[in-house]
């Protein structure tokens, strides 16, 4: 099956996966940690160009899908506060909480509205000041610059009717939680392009360096991707350990400074809760003392229960394969009993998510590229 979009270079695609071929002589393991790049790979059936010896593994590059059902829990409860206007993306209402999701109070009643930016958000609050309008903030580190600028301005234009709940997760810190892991299975990365295009390279020196994988920039085209791998193999197969930019069109080694100052300005590093994946120290963002009167979370204190580990139907794997640990073909339940539309875990719901990636894509194949399980080339080197 040809999955490659006409539109793109296929001269140039196939050029690459040679080269990838030519640099092969054994068996590596490297993972995305992007959700974009994972419905690229899946879209465009990257892995399928490459050698055997390569595995390409799907990490936890959802930030829809890392929430935690505490954090949605939380959200659920506000929308069901009198007087409130709960925000979101569109991506964030079907999630499952312990009992139910957003949609689900929405139908019940609770105003829960999508938008597109926090800052529609911020005009709802200006434009219902009778009215207390809250923004679930989640992402990695590329949509923190605009939801720390909506604080920043809600400050300044003195709207005291609105507050964010926030459930930011950064990158970095999950990398090293993965390399850390018993079953790791990773030899190399490919990074978020957009991340790093906010954040620079600069956090990902050290993990090289600690680990010994190859960290490669990386954008979302299939010749960006094919490029990362190539840049990935070359380096594992000549033993070294740097991290590379294959982005450089968008991505500065310094990341982007204006951005930078102002998360750091509203929002501190906390450790944060993943879905699928528990605890992960220094690995998020809260609103900072400083902002603190727009903290949803202190101005709606709801009782959530004690963070658990059966964060999903105990016939789901979604906390697996957010760890590149399975594939979404392997669970017995994919396409049949979760849908997009009934999903059972939140890889199956957002639209960076690596089941709903392969159920749109990919809905006959049980693994993507070869039929090896994810763990089977790994030659981890932590």
């Amino acid at each position: 099956m040809d999955y490659l979009d006409p539109y793109r270079d296929k001269k140039t695609v196939l050029r690459l996966a040679d080269a990838i071929r030519s640099a092969t002589t054994r068996p590596w393991t490297i993972m995305e940690v992007c959700g974009g790049q994972t419905h690229a790979i899946v879209r465009y059936g990257i892995d399928s160009l490459l050698p055997d010896e390569i595995t390409l593994l799907h990490g936890p590059g959802c930030p829809v899908c890392v929430t935690p059902v505490e954090m949605i829990d939380q959200a659920i409860a506000i929308a069901g506060t009198k007087n409130t206007i709960l925000c979101s993306f569109g991506d964030m209402l079907r999630v499952p909480g312990s009992e139910t999701n957003l949609l689900a109070a929405k139908s019940s009643g609770a105003d829960v509205r999508m938008v597109y930016s926090p800052m529609d958000a911020l005009r709802l609050a200006r434009q219902n000041p009778d009215r207390e309008v809250v923004f679930f903030a989640v992402g990695f580190e590329t949509t923190a610059p605009a939801n720390a600028m909506a604080l920043y301005q809600a400050r300044e234009q003195g709207v005291e009717n609105f507050s964010m709940l926030v459930s930011h997760v950064l990158v970095p810190p999950a990398m090293e939680a993965l390399l850390e892991a018993p079953e790791n299975a990773v030899d190399g990365f490919l990074a978020a392009g957009h991340v790093c295009a906010v954040m620079g390279i600069e956090e990902y020196l050290p993990i090289a360096e600690k680990y010994e994988v190859p960290i490669v920039v990386t954008g979302f085209e299939p010749v960006d991707l094919l490029r990362g791998v190539l840049m990935c193999v070359r380096q594992l197969e000549s033993g070294r350990a740097e991290v590379e930019n294959q982005y450089a069109r968008s991505v500065r080694d310094e990341g982007n400074l204006a951005a930078r100052e102002m998360m750091s300005r509203v929002f501190r590093v906390v450790s944060r809760q993943w879905r699928g994946m528990g605890e992960i120290s220094q690995s998020g963002f809260a609103i900072a003392p400083e902002f603190a009167q727009y903290d949803a979370a202190l101005r709606f204190p709801t009782r959530n229960g004690q963070y658990s580990d059966r964060l999903e139907e105990e016939a789901c794997i979604s906390g697996r394969i957010l760890q590149g640990l399975r594939r979404p073909g392997q669970c017995p339940h994919f396409g049949t009993r979760c849908t997009p539309e009934h999903p059972m875990g939140a890889t199956m719901v957002s639209s960076e998510g690596a089941c709903a990636a392969y159920f749109r894509y990919r809905p006959a194949e049980s693994v993507t590229g070869n039929s090896q399980d994810p763990q089977s080339h790994s030659t981890a080197t932590s």
